[in-house]
């Protein structure tokens, strides 16, 4: 007679609904997977289940549960939002305060998750932004991880800003300064911390969110790091070790996806013709831009190829017309049409395909974690562009300390670069 299979210890996972955020939880969850005894379950919204589920290789156990977010418009957000994508940086604030309403259905649905198996899920492990989920899981007897998908060094420096902000707006003459809690840091430029270190009500809310929330995952029973011993790993995990007063921090190496994981369909016409344009560029020729529906920039000079791969914030029309006229400099979609200088891509593309191609040379990044484990993943250098938050030091660390990267421009602001300096 056969043995019947021990049922499997149930591990809820609750990532932020942003596409920086959920690809790592993703990866993650694909290596718990893997180990027996285990059932993933992954929560959020309909729309991100949706595009997560769509990821996942046919045999893939990982579950999915849906809960409803529908207060955007109290928040000035637009209908349907369910995460970042196409929202203006303005928007990320009331997005990430309204993400706070789902307190209550993620509380009720653990509930029903321990009614139905019989007993709780044996860990939730959420996004630092869901600080709030520590709250929840402790009400309800569940051991919590806060997994952190950034690079070490820059989130113990990002948390260590965030948690003492007030103070470091004292004094706007200093150029440079020490973090209160973090000695082992490098001084802070405040070049490195932009808009938010300029008090107005907007950026209250932001401190304030990022307090709580912060505050919230160092009462958590344990800290994930995406990050390994090198790449300012070891010091952000004793900074976070110290903040958790010896509760467990564990690195657990980088949390990114592979290209041998990731579908290669490629009956799509306009992916086809993606790679058939690759295909006709000389050996690390072409150069990959990103995430420029959040910077606006103009590149100067001739170049042999260039790559954007995104989409236009909310409110922009995606007619080749109304992007020339609206989102681009003037003239800019014609004059690459012209000269036959690049490509421009206005829809997903399948990014670490593009990366381990060939033809790709430099990446031109905003610096996010991701982003930077996939570039260097797969031997492609940085040209780094950060725009905000823990970029600023993902960027200097990426520079100075592993000299795989070389910073650009700084910031979201109007920028001019030529493609020689680049």
């Amino acid at each position: 007679m056969a043995m019947a299979e021990p049922e499997k210890k149930n591990i809820v996972m609750f990532p932020y609904m942003a596409y920086g955020h959920l690809n790592p939880f993703m990866a993650l969850a694909r290596q718990l997977e893997r180990r027996k005894g285990y059932k993933i379950t992954i929560v959020n919204t309909p729309l991100n289940i949706k595009k997560l589920r769509s990821s996942l290789p046919p045999n893939s156990n990982i579950g999915f549960v849906e809960i409803p977010f529908n207060v955007g418009a109290d928040y000035g957000l637009p209908a349907g939002t369910e995460n970042t994508d196409n929202l203006s940086y303005e928007l990320m604030i009331p997005f990430l305060i309204a993400s706070e309403n789902l307190k209550t259905p993620f509380k009720n649905l653990l509930v029903d998750i321990t009614r139905i198996d019989g007993h709780s899920p044996v860990c939730v492990i959420s996004d630092m932004f869901l600080g709030w989920t520590v709250e929840v899981s402790k009400e309800l007897g569940i051991f919590h991880s806060v997994f952190v998908a950034g690079a070490g060094y820059s989130m113990a420096v990002y948390f260590s800003v965030s948690l003492n902000m007030c103070g470091y707006c004292k004094n706007p003459e200093e150029d440079e300064f020490s973090l209160l809690d973090f000695p082992e840091a490098w001084k802070i430029q405040r070049s490195q911390l932009g808009n938010d270190l300029i008090y107005t009500e907007a950026a209250e809310s932001w401190w304030s969110f990022k307090e709580k929330q912060f505050l919230f995952c160092l009462s958590s029973d344990a800290i994930l790091l995406s990050t390994i011993d090198g790449l300012g790993g070891a010091i952000g995990a004793k900074y976070f070790s110290r903040k958790m007063e010896g509760k467990p921090v564990w690195m657990i190496g980088p949390a990114c996806n592979n290209s041998n994981t990731v579908k290669k369909d490629h009956k799509n016409m306009q992916i086809e013709s993606i790679f058939a344009w690759l295909d006709l560029q000389a050996p690390g020729s072409v150069l990959y831009v990103f995430r420029i529906t959040e910077c606006n920039f103009t590149f100067t000079g001739e170049r042999i190829g260039t790559w954007v791969g995104s989409k236009p914030p909310i409110g922009f029309s995606t007619s080749t017309e109304d992007l020339q006229a609206e989102w681009f400099p003037e003239g800019f979609v014609e004059r690459i049409r012209r000269k036959d200088q690049g490509l421009l891509v206005y829809k997903w593309v399948p990014q670490l395909e593009i990366l381990s191609h060939k033809s790709t040379g430099p990446s031109l990044s905003h610096c996010g974690w991701n982003s930077v484990l996939e570039s260097l993943c797969h031997g492609v250098p940085i040209i780094g562009w950060p725009l905000a938050e823990e970029q600023m030091f993902n960027s200097k660390m990426l520079e100075d300390e592993a000299g795989v990267c070389m910073e650009a421009a700084q910031g979201i602001v109007a920028g001019k670069l030529n493609a020689n300096e680049l």
